[in-house]
């Protein structure tokens, strides 16, 4: 019997088995398209012959709009990029799934970018998760996946010892947004407190607070198996966003001055009050499993929040994993050490080592090429 067992949020062991087969043929299941390879009998109109088969929707990004309220959003899924980034480190379970939080955000936010720029989530605190860094690379041309990198810095001795949440673990500090536009133009950054008690939360206060656009997010994390499989993370995310109007919060106002933290619901002018209302009502109403799929698709879902504000997708943008790292940006990076100081990270073999924390490749270098007195 093919059975499904589900553990949310990476936490907690809250497992859910259930016969696939059984809730196909009593239609308590919907699937809203069938690959080929699944099709089979009439009476069901499929058969899931491969539990295990991959969904043609993950690691993809789908942009919406809601026409009757002048709402923007996307929705993403995350499944074979988040394992590859996490099956790259021996992370703790919580710290494992407040970065797969992190990652889900950033795929949300990143398309906000154009094409080969880059965008960087950065969380900073003083507790034991001491920095969630993640990176958005815009895709090279339309068509083309984007790529996402991920990683965690923690001090494992504290953590053990700290009984709050993996949120609380991060500690006082700031959650930042980095937009590198690229080659002789200023990087954009803008940050917010730590405050919210979750990422998601503090991702909507960065939105009201440095681009004055209510916006919100629903996300969830969790590891999925089937029978006879490792368990593997997935990730599934909503945003929604008010499209920017005149706002009565200006660059030129006095609310943006005062040193109060601006919130989502600050910045809705009345008139449009009812539309972002409701729809922040229905984005409370999912379920995690709608969240992560894998059997729901971020259309349906979206028709099942939305249908009546008309709900418009445009073209899904493919996400994969992708590292920058290289021989070059380690030199790049070493260039503004002198001699002397590249001679004291020599290692006895002669050579200078630089492991990626992004994605653990691991780099010899000979000294002599390093640094701001580097003989190419």
């Amino acid at each position: 019997m093919p059975v499904l067992h589900v553990r949310f949020n990476g936490l907690a062991i809250a497992s859910h088995s259930f016969d696939i087969t059984q809730l196909i043929a009593n239609n308590s299941l919907e699937l809203p398209f069938v690959p080929k390879r699944l099709m089979g009998t009439k009476k069901c109109g499929f058969v899931m012959s491969d539990i295990e088969a991959k969904i043609e929707w993950d690691d993809t990004i789908l942009p919406f709009q809601l026409d009757r309220t002048d709402i923007r959003g996307r929705v993403a899924r995350l499944d074979g990029l988040l394992n590859t980034i996490l099956g790259q480190h021996n992370y703790p379970l919580e710290v494992s799934a407040i970065l797969a939080e992190a990652v889900i955000l950033t795929a949300l936010i990143g398309p906000t970018i154009k094409l080969r720029w880059k965008l960087s989530l950065q969380i900073r605190g003083d507790g034991p998760i001491r920095i969630l860094a993640t990176d958005y690379y815009g895709p090279q041309s339309d068509g083309e996946p984007a790529r996402i990198r991920a990683y965690a810095s923690f001090d494992e001795t504290r953590l053990a010892t700290d009984n709050g949440t993996a949120f609380e673990k991060i500690g006082k500090g700031i959650f930042g947004i980095l937009i590198d536009q690229g080659t002789d133009m200023q990087p954009y950054q803008g940050v917010t407190p730590l405050e919210g008690g979750s990422l998601a939360a503090c991702a909507s206060t960065y939105f009201a607070q440095s681009e004055q656009l209510p916006t919100e997010f629903a996300i969830s994390v969790a590891q999925s198996s089937t029978a006879n499989e490792i368990n593997n993370w997935r990730a599934g995310g909503v945003m929604v966003q008010m499209m920017p109007k005149a706002s009565p919060f200006t660059a030129t106002s006095d609310a943006t001055e005062s040193m109060a933290i601006l919130q989502a619901d600050d910045l809705v002018p009345e008139d449009r009050e009812d539309g972002w209302n409701r729809a922040i009502m229905h984005l409370q109403t999912i379920d995690e499993t709608e969240l992560v799929g894998p059997y729901i698709s971020p259309e349906t879902l979206l028709k099942r929040l939305y249908l009546e504000d008309q709900p418009r997708v445009f073209p899904i943008q493919p996400v994969e994993f992708g590292c920058s790292c290289g021989p070059d940006k380690v030199r790049s990076t070493m260039s503004m050490y002198s001699a002397k100081d590249i001679e004291k990270m020599t290692a006895e073999n002669g050579m200078v080592t630089a492991d990626c924390q992004f994605c653990g490749e691991h780099y010899e270098l000979d000294p002599k090429t390093l640094g701001f007195d580097a003989k190419v």
